[in-house]
């Protein structure tokens, strides 16, 4: 039988302890995670899913309790010791990505590997191989902002995997993609963790995740509430007869088949009380929230509904606790009218995009694929005004070329004399074919 790889004993945090706007964010939680292990911490948002992960980070420490990672307290590390933990041990990525805007990608990857003292062209060479492995090598001398979201987190990954560590810590690592590249990051995870035997500690809302997990830990006001045990994967931790329930995650998945807009607020509402309601009452539940997002029940008549027996297709719980959630409902639901004003805001604002702005845009992408250096944010504007004027017909092409040549000090791009005449050879071509 294996030994734990990371166990927390009654682990409590305070933010703030003692003083007047103390909070209580983890209660009492006590976990086991094996190595090689993929690990859900699954909830609703403040229940003190990415407390429990900065604690194994070994940047929060438990107000009381322990936390062991290898048998060890991080927390009784000394500084260069800890310091030593948090490269080797943990790799993180964030739902920001938190990739460095004016290093390339290969040094973004890079970039862990410096403060290990590695020299350049084993760095590069470890970086590399990254790249390649997860499909982004041909991006390699591009910024972040020229990649889509889902290759920024992809290089997030290849980072937090570049010095090798056992166990990798994300936290709502797609929360800000696409389904596409959410999926595809999804898959890249999975393949960490099957593959490489990391041991992967992910940290969603989200329940279309749970089924890459090994074992889920149902988190609520601080407290883990429930564990469930994906029969569709071999375990690695022993567990007791009995404990393993199929229909847990498949069920949990079947109730959000995210088909819609619309399937996304259910989720959103449903979601409030998934730990406390059996799936037979969420189902009836995810039936009656539809209804009040489809504008064809009220607030009272919610109340009633889900107050109503189950046989009778209620869900069976109190006056009070009916109240607390129309009145959740009613706060997602304005924040869902708000979202979408939003997004007409932005759908306006491309609208009124001019053309000529997005043809500068094109040309801009066009060229940049072309230039072999690096380029930083405020030479990507400089290059974007430049091709502006350029397609207006305020400058010629020698203008053009000035431009591109001058010192970034002096008010042009601050591209080398080569790769400025290359370019300005390439754009002229460009416009010359209506590209």
């Amino acid at each position: 039988m294996p030994d734990p790889l990371i166990v927390a004993k009654d682990l409590h945090i305070y933010y703030n302890y003692g003083k007047s706007n103390e909070f209580y964010a983890l209660k009492g939680v006590n976990i086991e995670i094996y190595p090689q292990e993929y690990i859900v911490f699954f909830g609703p948002s403040g229940c003190g899913k990415s407390t429990m992960l900065y604690c194994l980070l070994g940047v929060l420490p438990p107000t009381f309790g322990e936390l062991l990672i290898n048998g060890e307290n991080p927390y009784k590390f000394s500084k260069k010791k800890m310091v030593e933990f948090q490269q080797k041990t943990i790799g993180i990525v964030y739902q920001a990505f938190n990739l460095i805007p004016s290093l390339n990608i290969l040094d973004n990857v890079a970039l862990p590997q410096i403060f290990m003292g590695f020299p350049p062209a084993k760095r590069r060479k470890r970086a590399m191989e990254l790249l390649e492995r997860f499909g982004i090598v041909e991006h390699w001398k591009k910024l972040p902002t020229m990649l889509s979201g889902g290759q920024q987190q992809r290089v997030a990954i290849c980072r937090a995997l570049v010095n090798n560590p056992d166990i990798l810590l994300a936290d709502e690592p797609v929360g800000n993609l696409d389904e596409v590249s959410a999926k595809k990051v999804m898959g890249t995870l999975d393949e960490i963790n099957e593959k490489e035997g990391k041991t992967v500690i992910l940290v969603s809302h989200d329940p279309r995740y749970l089924a890459f997990a090994h074992r889920v830990y149902f988190m609520r006001d601080g407290r883990v509430e429930r564990e469930f045990v994906n029969p569709e994967k071999n375990q690695i931790k022993p567990i007791e007869r009995g404990m393993s329930l199929v229909s847990e995650i498949e069920k949990l998945s079947k109730i959000y088949p995210y088909a819609s807009p619309e399937d996304l607020k259910v989720k959103s509402a449903v979601n409030y009380l998934t730990q406390s309601l059996s799936f037979e009452q969420l189902e009836n539940l995810e039936k009656i929230v539809r209804l009040a997002i489809e504008g064809k029940i009220d607030e009272n008549i919610f109340v009633q509904l889900v107050t109503k027996p189950f046989a009778e297709g209620g869900v069976e719980i109190s006056q009070a606790k009916a109240q607390e959630m129309a009145e959740k409902l009613k706060e997602i639901l304005v924040q869902a009218r708000d979202v979408k004003r939003f997004r007409r805001i932005i759908e306006q604002e491309e609208a009124d995009l001019s053309e000529t702005k997005k043809y500068a845009r094109r040309l801009r992408m066009a060229l940049l694929d072309q230039y072999q250096g690096e380029i930083t944010p405020q030479q990507l504007k400089r290059l974007e005004e430049a091709i502006e004027d350029r397609i207006a017909g305020y400058i010629g092409k020698n203008d053009f070329f000035k431009k591109l040549d001058l010192a970034i000090e002096k008010g042009g791009v601050g591209f080398s004399r080569k790769s400025a005449k290359n370019l300005t050879n390439y754009f002229e071509k460009l416009i010359s074919q209506g590209v």
